[in-house]
């Protein structure tokens, strides 16, 4: 079972120029990707008062030969699928850097370039794939024959970013052994406020009962009912004895400022009756409550209190830098619930999300179960589907969210005003990739949807839209604006929405279905997709139950 990767190509003309005295053949590195444009992004270019001794960090991604990266995928796909005779025979470490068989003398040709621009220091992956740079700014400019420049989010003026305003390149005889160098062109996409302070019209009773503002919103007995989620007890039967929590493990990732505040986690635990803790800080925390955090890390301990928590910070988003430290650990969490994205098109490069996805391949190898948030801003994305070629409108997929190396988490909400079935929030983001084609684990029950008259398909000479790419998302749970989730966060309580809420719940699940096949001494799930279209609704589930029922849990042990 195989989606194809595309040939990652890097621009064919290279002019000799003079760039600071040096007379040099260069090759320009993601050039389909513009600049910086301020009429269209959310990001104004800042004063950079430091540059002189400022410095960054970037993550140098090293060619992947195609017969290891075709290797690569395979063993994914054989690991993955529940079918496969291989399935759960995860790799190590060591493993995946033979699997991936990048020549040292590739290695140390690029290694010694940014030494000799003055790079502090340079960190090779031990997959031998990625390197961890960092320079001074000034000197980064000069190697990659760019200017960097520091721009401020419109709506949240206190996060920045530091992103390169020109082309960036290297010379030719580097630039053939290197994909990208990430992030210097991606910008970050920030949780709309609009999906903050938001209040609630549940008729359930309010079980964070000590905090009247709870009422109405989604709570963790509400999760806990709708989902048929174990409590603690029946979760230890099934179980069977098994105590070693330790040997099972999940992780948020939180980057631009999205700090917890360990009182904040405290009084939600007290409120709704869960144990909400921290076990581990990868990044560093500072007492600067942000609402991404807090409601990952509030909900996906709601739903697995029993199973360490581990949060990983880094100050600029980079899903590439994310990746590579993920990918660079061979105790790394077993789940990763991720609730950031962006477009496609927006600001992101096919050498971009080709890097992502061979990231995305090295962790499921090793076992590790990847979930991204879908989006908040239904088809169109965060571009809007303006008006593109001839005159109509266009989806906007998203990215990672079309990746099919990934799980994808949409955004529902209750039909009615108690709990029961769900209806899709159509604000969630959703839809088919315009790069990536449909996976095999997929097509059955893509195919279904699209012959579906239910479906209303948007037609295609009023919106554009790929018929045959990868549909997102995989699988669904409450997010929308009507179910917003109860979230202690800055010293009050308040409710917020989005899919960054149901990516969490969504981990939390896996992440306890990973303990039960651990303590039946199995191997961990790894990338789920293949094994959620065998148990669940493949395909986003329109409100399904996330957990197993008795007769499936059988089965899944078995695997």
């Amino acid at each position: 079972m195989k989606t194809a990767i595309a040939t990652i190509l890097l621009a064919t003309a290279a002019s000799a120029k003079s760039f600071k005295g040096i007379d040099t053949s260069h090759v320009r590195l993601e050039p389909t990707v513009a600049p910086h444009d301020s009429k269209t992004s959310s990001w104004a270019p800042a004063t950079f008062s430091n540059k002189a001794t400022a410095t960054k960090q970037v993550t140098v991604a090293l060619k992947v030969d195609d017969e290891a990266r075709a290797n690569l995928e395979t063993i994914f796909w054989e690991v993955s699928d529940p079918d496969h005779e291989h399935y759960g025979q995860h790799l190590s470490l060591e493993e995946l850097a033979q699997v991936m068989n990048v020549p040292s003398s590739r290695v140390d040709k690029v290694k010694q370039y940014f030494l000799s621009h003055g790079a502090t220091s340079v960190v090779v992956s031990p997959t031998n794939d990625m390197l961890t740079v960092h320079m001074p700014v000034v000197k980064l400019e000069t190697a990659l024959r760019t200017t960097l420049s520091k721009f401020t989010h419109k709506e949240r003026p206190a996060v920045s970013v530091v992103r390169a305003s020109a082309p960036y390149s290297l010379p030719e005889d580097i630039a053939k052994e290197v994909t990208m160098v990430g992030e210097l062109l991606q910008f970050p996409a920030l949780k709309s406020k609009d999906l903050e302070n938001l209040q609630g019209s549940g008729t359930w009773p309010n079980s964070c009962s000590t905090q009247a503002s709870c009422a109405g919103l989604v709570q963790p007995e509400v999760i806990r009912q709708r989902y048929n989620l174990p409590n603690q007890t029946e979760y230890e039967a099934m179980l069977g004895g098994f105590v070693n929590a330790q040997a099972n493990s999940m992780a948020v990732a939180e980057f631009q400022g999205q700090y917890f505040e360990p009182t904040d986690l405290a009084s939600f635990s007290k409120a709704c009756n869960v144990d909400v803790t921290v076990d581990g800080v990868i990044g560093g925390n500072q007492a600067s409550p942000g609402v991404e955090a807090e409601l990952d890390i509030e909900y996906i301990k709601s739903v697995s209190p029993e199973i360490p928590l581990t949060v990983e910070y880094s100050a600029e988003y980079s899903l590439i830098n994310w990746a590579n430290a993920m990918n660079s650990n061979a105790s790394s969490a077993l789940v990763h619930s991720v609730s950031y994205g962006n477009d496609e098109k927006q600001q992101s490069s096919t050498q971009f999300m080709m890097t992502c996805n061979t990231a995305f391949m090295k962790a499921g190898t090793m076992g590790r179960s990847i979930l991204f948030a879908s989006g908040d801003q239904g088809v169109c994305g965060r571009e809007g589907c303006g008006l593109g070629i001839f005159g109509k409108k266009s989806a906007k997929p998203d990215f990672p969210g079309g990746s099919p190396y990934i799980t994808v988490v949409g955004g529902t909400n209750f039909a009615g005003d108690g709990i029961g079935d769900e209806e899709v929030w159509n604000a969630g983001g959703g839809g088919f990739s315009n790069t990536f084609a449909i996976p095999d684990y997929q097509a059955a029950a893509v195919a279904a949807y699209k012959a579906n008259p239910a479906a209303n398909l948007p037609d295609q000479s009023k919106l554009i839209w790929n018929n045959t790419g990868r549909g997102y998302p995989d699988i669904a749970a409450l997010g929308g604006t009507k179910t917003p989730y109860c979230i202690a966060t800055g010293g009050r309580f308040s409710g917020v929405a989005g899919t960054s809420a149901a990516c969490p719940v969504a981990a939390g699940v896996f992440a306890k279905l990973n303990g039960v096949r651990l303590a039946a001494g199995k191997k961990p799930l790894g990338f789920l997709n293949p094994f959620i279209c065998k148990f669940f609704f493949c395909g986003g589930g329109g409100g399904k139950a996330l957990f197993l029922t008795e007769e499936a849990q059988k089965t899944f042990l078995q695997l």
